[in-house]
């Protein structure tokens, strides 16, 4: 009796367990599909909008496209030919290379300096987060209008503001060689988006850290160099692969300060490749030639985004790795 009635013990303890990973089973099924319908927007606005884009604009590249007629005639690989034959193409990309050197390594300090200094702020320091985040608010176009003013080589605010000191300032929308300057300080004002990325890492890193750093006698820059660095480099990561992509799509900067009257008398120096490829397309209508430009900057962007994952392996420290 007593071997029966473990028996069916066991029978009844081994029945109830696969009815509960049915309903396991069942339930997260119902969560996965309505996840799923959630997300079913963006998912149809992806595959219509961006991936469906893509396609056609890959197969726009191969061909002449008539935007008249919509109609496109084969090309082959005439158009990507074309690329290394245009010395603008050279140029443009050279442009955006060496603005993208510049801007990147300034956005994230000044970002991160503006987000040590929120960090240290204690009372008040919800209203100097939103007027730090205002300049991220301002549109493009009223931006542009402001650094118009702001740096005019003879009336401007910044050469007036230099004069103070003695200091003659450089012709910002003229001199080629402070074209691209120019265009990095227009590009800082609206830092404060990277600038609550770093404040968000910040308010992670452990206070104990800094308390046993403090205790072994270590002062505030060698907290920062072996604490909040390395506590912060996934965020650092994050930033730099983001602030490279949009530095080398960059134009509304560049296209607001120098092209927008659509004369030829701006310095080739503030010919920027996204500014060209817009030429190209929307200007010279030239959609198979602008499309391959499209996908070259895309391969770009796709191996310099390899090269900086590869590289963070060895430098970006995730909490619970080995």
């Amino acid at each position: 009796m007593a071997v029966l009635t473990d028996a069916s013990r066991s029978r009844t303890r081994t029945g109830d367990r696969k009815p509960a990973k049915k309903r396991g089973t069942k339930y997260n099924r119902r969560e996965a599909i309505a996840g799923y319908l959630f997300i079913s927007p963006w998912i149809i606005g992806f595959l219509v909008f961006t991936l469906g884009a893509m396609l056609y604009s890959l197969f726009i590249s191969f061909s002449n496209y008539n935007l008249a007629t919509n109609s496109a005639s084969p090309a082959g690989f005439d158009n990507y030919a074309e690329l290394f034959n245009d010395p603008k193409v050279a140029l443009s990309l050279g442009n955006t290379l060496f603005y993208a050197v510049m801007a990147v390594p300034l956005e994230i300090i000044f970002a991160l300096l503006l987000a040590l200094l929120l960090n240290w702020v204690g009372r008040g320091a919800g209203a100097f987060r939103t007027i730090y985040y205002l300049p991220k608010m301002t549109p493009a176009v009223a931006t542009a209008s402001i650094f118009l003013l702001l740096l005019n080589g003879n009336t401007g605010a910044i050469n007036r503001f230099l004069a103070i000191f003695g200091i003659e300032g450089p012709q910002w929308l003229i001199d080629p060689n402070w074209v691209k300057p120019s265009i990095v300080l227009m590009t800082l004002w609206g830092v404060s988006g990277t600038m609550v990325i770093f404040l968000a890492a910040l308010k992670n890193v452990p206070r104990d850290l800094y308390e046993v750093a403090s205790l072994d006698g270590a002062g505030a820059i060698r907290k920062f160099f072996t604490i909040t660095i390395p506590m912060i480099s996934p965020a650092i990561f994050f930033n730099v692969v983001v602030l490279t992509i949009a530095a080398l799509q960059v134009f509304d900067q560049a296209y607001l300060l120098f092209w927008r009257d659509q004369t030829n008398a701006s310095p080739d120096s503030s010919l920027f490749y996204g500014v060209y490829l817009f030429q190209q397309a929307f200007r010279q209508f030239n959609f198979g030639f602008a499309a391959a430009m499209a996908w070259l900057l895309f391969v770009i962007i796709l191996l310099i985004t390899l090269i900086q994952v590869k590289v963070s392996n060895r430098l970006v420290y995730y909490e619970g790795d080995k």
